[in-house]
């Protein structure tokens, strides 16, 4: 009696294929997350730049034209350091949160999620990539507005500097409450509806002075993402600022920012598996 290898046996091939490809699957390289980061961040910055620079001078215009309203309202004080600084965070708020959660909204509603799903991409670098580049078309927008709200209510600008902590921090935590928003809404138009209602928030808890709210809209608006980084750079702007709430605000609102990062990489990967 002859012994016949069993892959030259014809029930045989299939079996010793399907084993070779799994073995050529396990031993596949992962895709690591900085450099999948930075393909998407890359992708997104050259995809959405003609598409958002006029709508981010729209955000800029935006945060002005309240400024000088709110210029026949408030002298100075507290409540010009509130309305400065509320105004240059609604610049990250418009673009971070409520553009973020339309395109969400729209990729998701598009089938564009499927595409992402078929790259070797970790879920974490599309969303860190796409917040990431939606944040980055804020930074003029959100100087321009602090220059112009300084001079105008007389302000100083000794800690400007500051913005290159407020603008990242804050813009982490508004693209994933974004993000979020436009993965979890079940249609685009919801998605838009949210990320409308959200910049509303936004302007209207972060550039009004909290002490003119009531008791029960002030804690609302400690339940805001964005109302740490105007907190933070509200302060900087008196004569002797206190660094330590400085500080404490910038760090609530980089663990906000750490959170909703993390519940829009959940809600993208329950969108991108239905």
């Amino acid at each position: 009696m002859s012994v016949v290898p069993a892959e030259v046996l014809p029930g045989g091939a299939p079996a010793v294929e399907e084993t070779s490809r799994a073995a050529a699957a396990e031993l596949g390289p992962r895709a690591r997350l900085w450099p999948s980061l930075a393909a998407v961040y890359r992708a997104q910055l050259s995809r959405a730049r003609v598409a958002r620079i006029p709508l981010l001078f729209v955000a800029t215009f935006q945060s002005i034209g309240i400024m000088i309203l709110m210029r026949g309202v408030v002298d100075g004080g507290g409540e010009a350091r509130s309305v400065v600084a509320g105004a240059s965070v609604l610049v990250v708020a418009f673009v971070a949160l409520n553009l973020l959660a339309q395109y969400f909204g729209q990729l998701r509603a598009s089938g564009g999620l499927d595409h992402y799903a078929t790259l070797p991409v970790p879920p974490a670098a599309v969303v860190l990539g796409a917040a990431g580049a939606y944040a980055s078309f804020t930074v003029p927008g959100t100087v321009v507005t602090a220059v112009f709200g300084c001079v105008l209510f007389g302000l100083p600008l000794a800690h400007l500097w500051v913005l290159v902590a407020v603008i990242p921090l804050a813009g982490a935590a508004l693209a994933g409450l974004g993000a979020a928003l436009g993965l979890l809404a079940p249609r685009p138009e919801l998605a838009t509806l949210l990320g409308q209602l959200g910049m509303s928030a936004a302007l209207l808890l972060g550039v009004l002075p909290a002490e003119r709210m009531p008791e029960a809209v002030r804690f609302t608006r400690d339940l805001l993402p964005s109302t740490y980084g105007v907190e933070a750079f509200a302060r900087t702007f008196g004569p002797h600022p206190d660094w330590a709430f400085v500080l404490g605000d910038l760090a609530v609102c980089g663990c906000v920012g750490v959170v909703s990062l993390a519940v829009a990489t959940w809600a993208y990967r329950r969108a991108a598996v239905r």
